[in-house]
């Protein structure tokens, strides 16, 4: 069991400066059980107030006093463009947010899924998507890209970070899936590895900075950090899943501007 911490733990990245920015994992928050520490998941059936809480230490932890905007992520390629807060219990559907407004804090749920924050810092406009695979090969980041160049910015100056996520060597796909990807563009097959019987390892990570790469980003980091196998740093929906467990926790990944 993981046992909570005070201090949020907050990963960040040089190329997104100077934005206020953190993908967080789940040290530092109050939930318990098999959502212990930072599960900002209204989702799930952890207690409401522990992740009320826990997001407000989340925001705390990247930019005090800041507006959380987020979407009713459904795992798709859709972006919303942020001009003011939303109604937190109605949130707007998609997997992608951008702005140029100031102490708006977007902010990506993550269980394995890609978390990529995007930044253009000499136009002053952010982004932020959440790639599961479904988003991934319909083009949820290219799509952000292009809605951050309807606000102003620029692809050759935006810099991306790509946050905790599930490795290659954890995540076991089957050959449905890998078809589907190879029949997209026969060069996805440099994103798997053969594993057991009519199964294979996808590097959706890889996958998606070959995606930015592709759209024009020229700068991006890949943070390398496995949520599957990091128990105690991460929550997993596959690990959940794999002991059969009736729920997991979610993380969340920021950016914002400040004022």
């Amino acid at each position: 069991m993981v046992e909570n911490e005070t201090k949020v733990e907050t990963l960040t990245s040089n190329l997104l400066a100077p934005f206020a920015h953190g993908f967080l994992g789940r040290r530092g928050g109050m939930s318990q059980g098999i959502y212990a520490g930072l599960n900002v998941g209204l989702g799930s059936d952890d207690e409401r107030a522990a992740v009320i809480e826990n997001r407000r230490r989340a925001i705390g932890a990247v930019l005090p006093n800041a507006e959380l905007v987020r979407v009713y992520q459904i795992h798709s390629p859709d972006v919303v463009t942020i001009t003011s807060g939303i109604d937190p219990e109605n949130p707007p559907k998609g997997d992608a947010m951008v702005t140029d407004r100031s102490n708006l804090l977007l902010g990506i749920v993550t269980a394995d899924c890609v978390p990529v924050l995007f930044a253009d810092a000499e136009a002053g406009i952010i982004g932020a998507a959440h790639a599961g695979w479904k988003g991934a090969i319909s083009g949820v980041t290219d799509n952000t890209i292009a809605a951050m160049e309807a606000l102003g910015a620029d692809r050759s100056r935006i810099a991306c970070a790509i946050g905790p996520c599930i490795a290659q060597k954890s995540y076991e796909v089957d050959t449905g899936f890998f078809r589907r990807f190879v029949e997209e563009d026969e060069a996805n097959e440099r994103f798997f590895l053969d594993g057991k019987p009519d199964h294979y390892q996808f590097d959706i990570e890889g996958y998606v900075a070959a995606r930015l790469a592709s759209a024009g980003i020229k700068r991006v980091a890949c943070l390398g950090e496995d949520t599957y196998l990091q128990e105690n740093r991460f929550f997993s929906y596959r690990r959940s899943c794999h002991r059969n467990e009736p729920g997991y926790g979610r993380q969340l990944s920021l950016i914002g501007i400040q004022p």
